[in-house]
């Protein structure tokens, strides 16, 4: 093999983007399908939700405008990346937050986690899950007071807890139902809550094949897989269980639109089974063993970590199932 073909295999960074507007449409298309779940969390949360995901759209795009013009690059707000961080922002934080708060999140997204890499394509983990984790470690007080929904039962009260606080307390005969957690009405980050709007946004994704489904499904039948095991051997209804842990918290959102980002997940199939069966067992860990009642976020980051060491182990397993097939 001469030394120009050679070089013409070199793989660059993800993601494998020809002009700006590909970017830009592709960060459109996944701003589209989080749109069910931004009306549903208007309707669940009310007005707040709104202002929120503004505010944190707003100072997302801002941000990373004044680095641009601080730093001399060229301008990148134009391809919509920094909005989507800023709305994933206003998503895994509860409708209440403090807006001060947020915009200090999104701060760190965009300058810190992003642009200090390289900008788009270089981060090493997906800003707005990283936002959530310093969020949460900075201000977890606030990260975990939950409000309750404009439907709520319970009008004297302000603020409630999630479905997975009420399961890590042991409460389990005041969780809502699979019904009323899948349409949304309980408490949760602004954008978690409805599986049914990011359902219909991760197919959407799927069908447009703007995300492979690998991922996704890998990550949500582990979480499911565990949650019926476990629930089983402890008594309780499998199915139910199973059925449960997909639908509390952050999994939906998080397999859809944050474990499968173009430039922290891997690319090849192999990578990608890993990648998600990996979010889910450490997921569940959380959840299951650990002092946390949720690991959506910790599982995506730790994996992320991970992203080149199987980007390296796919490579290697395909090239070797190649060179076999060749060699018959």
């Amino acid at each position: 093999m001469d030394k120009k073909f050679h070089t013409n295999l070199i793989v660059s960074s993800a993601p494998h983007i020809v002009t700006e507007s590909d970017t830009t449409r592709l960060m459109g298309s996944v701003l589209l399908a989080l749109a069910p779940a931004w009306v549903a969390s208007m309707f669940i949360f009310g007005i707040r939700a709104l202002l929120l995901s503004v505010v944190c759209v707003a100072a997302s795009v801002l941000f990373e405008y004044l680095y641009n013009v601080i730093t001399h690059k060229k301008q990148t707000v134009g391809d919509l990346s920094a909005a989507l961080t800023g709305l994933l922002i206003a998503f895994n934080v509860p409708s209440n937050f403090p807006f001060w708060q947020a915009i200090i999140g999104c701060l760190f997204a965009i300058v810190v986690v992003k642009q200090l890499f390289g900008g788009i394509g270089k981060n090493f983990s997906n800003p707005a899950i990283t936002a959530r984790i310093f969020l949460f470690i900075s201000f977890s007080a606030n990260m975990s007071t939950w409000p309750l929904t404009k439907l709520s039962s319970t009008p004297d009260a302000v603020t409630g807890p999630t479905p997975l606080a009420l399961y890590a307390e042991g409460s389990t005969d005041q969780l809502p139902g699979l019904l009323q957690m899948f349409v949304g009405f309980h408490g949760g980050s602004t954008g978690e809550v409805c599986a049914l709007a990011l359902l219909i946004g991760g197919l959407y994704l799927i069908i447009r094949k703007v995300i492979s489904p690998i991922i996704p499904c890998a990550f949500i039948g582990t979480v499911f897989v565990f949650g019926f095991i476990y629930g089983s051997a402890t008594g309780g209804n499998g199915l139910y269980w199973g059925l449960f842990h997909v639908l509390a918290g952050g999994v939906m959102l998080g397999a859809f639109f944050m474990a499968t980002d173009y430039v922290t997940s891997p690319k090849l199939p192999l990578g990608q089974l890993i990648f998600g069966i990996g979010c889910g067992i450490i997921t569940m860990s959380i959840r299951l063993f650990g002092s946390y009642p949720e690991g959506v976020s910790f599982s995506i980051l730790l994996m992320n970590i991970c992203t080149p060491l199987l980007n390296n182990l796919s490579y290697k397993y395909y090239l070797k199932e190649g060179g076999a097939k060749d060699g018959k």
